[in-house]
């Protein structure tokens, strides 16, 4: 390196670290807002022909749950828990197919695991 061409903190790039802490910044806020969006949105699913309804928000947080009532025979409860579980999941894999598609608009498709 040429004497007097010292780069700023000693960092390879100089001044690119000042840039990339603005877009880690600007990220986190972005992230943030994701957050509070995905709270709001709701996904909903169902499961043995709509006698089993779920509605979860972005974070998964089960919201409601609806039972046709004719569906309920007390001798194959085990029917009715199983179709109670298929909807919950699928409830679950569309909001997380929402949050990974949110994600991908934040980080540009980049992958940064952990990052939810």
């Amino acid at each position: 390196m040429a004497k007097g061409r010292r780069m700023p903190m000693g960092m390879p790039g100089g001044g690119n670290m000042s840039n990339m802490m603005k877009q880690v910044q600007k990220m986190q806020k972005q992230m943030e807002e994701m957050q509070r969006d995905l709270e709001q949105r709701e996904v909903e699913a169902t499961s043995g022909g709509g006698v089993v309804s779920v509605k979860v928000n972005g974070k998964k947080n089960l919201l409601e749950l609806k039972i046709d009532p004719e569906a309920v025979d007390k001798d194959d409860v085990e029917m009715l828990e199983d179709m109670i579980v298929a909807a919950i999941n699928e409830a679950f894999r569309k909001a997380e197919e929402m949050m990974e598609s949110e994600m991908k608009k934040v980080t540009g498709g980049v992958n940064i695991p952990g990052l939810i």
